[in-house]
């Protein structure tokens, strides 16, 4: 006699072995970091404040692409994993970039830079949910993943700080510079997404 699957109770079955995964458990790690980078910013003195907050960071932001690439090898995309990893990228970026402001290694014009970034994410947070509703997919350009890569490594640099400099004179000069390109980055493919957005909404109210 054949045994009848529901598909429904299938779904939410391999759902429930996903959660511990590898590629979520890197995941969940990533939404870790960023207390962790918080802490040492806003506790740690010294160099040691610095090499540890740019560790921090740089494994995280590799577990961005880590997980992806381990999730599609090995067949282990799961709906809490394409739920939780923009937000584990979202929380990370914008709570770094406000402790760098909070202990003024961004500041002046740079602060603009740091808030068109914040902005963007949320932006397009709020049009990936409206077009979520309309069951309309963005997929991410090539450009918006060379703005996260701008994005990740300007970041970095200015994270190591006055101890990186010692090393690399000059690297927050070119950290903040890396910043600005990533804002410039932001801004267009931000109007990427909402001319989308604008385009359906549009063709939904026809």
């Amino acid at each position: 006699m054949d045994q009848i699957v529901d598909p429904a109770a299938h779904g939410a079955l391999r759902e429930r072995r996903l959660l511990l995964s590898l590629p979520n458990v890197l995941t969940y790690g990533r939404i870790a970091a960023v207390p962790a980078v918080v802490v040492v910013l806003y506790a740690v003195e010294g160099d040691t404040r610095h090499w540890l907050a740019f560790a921090l960071f740089v494994i995280a932001s590799l577990t961005d692409w880590l997980d992806g690439y381990l999730a599609r090898a090995w067949q282990q995309q799961s709906l809490i994993g394409r739920m939780l990893d923009p937000i584990a990228d979202k929380l990370l970026v914008g709570a770094t970039l406000l402790m760098l402001v909070y202990d003024r290694t961004i500041v002046g014009p740079a602060i603009f830079a740091a808030a068109i970034i914040l902005c963007r994410e949320i932006l397009v947070s709020g049009l990936r949910e409206f077009l979520a509703e309309l069951n309309v997919k963005v997929r991410v350009s090539n450009l918006a993943k060379w703005k996260t890569a701008v994005q990740m490594i300007a970041i970095a640099m200015l994270l190591a700080g006055s101890a990186g400099e010692k090393l690399v004179p000059g690297l927050t000069v070119a950290g903040v510079a890396l910043l600005w390109l990533a804002a410039l980055l932001t801004l267009w493919t931000g109007y990427g997404y909402l001319r989308a957005a604008i385009s359906r909404a549009v063709d939904e109210a026809r």
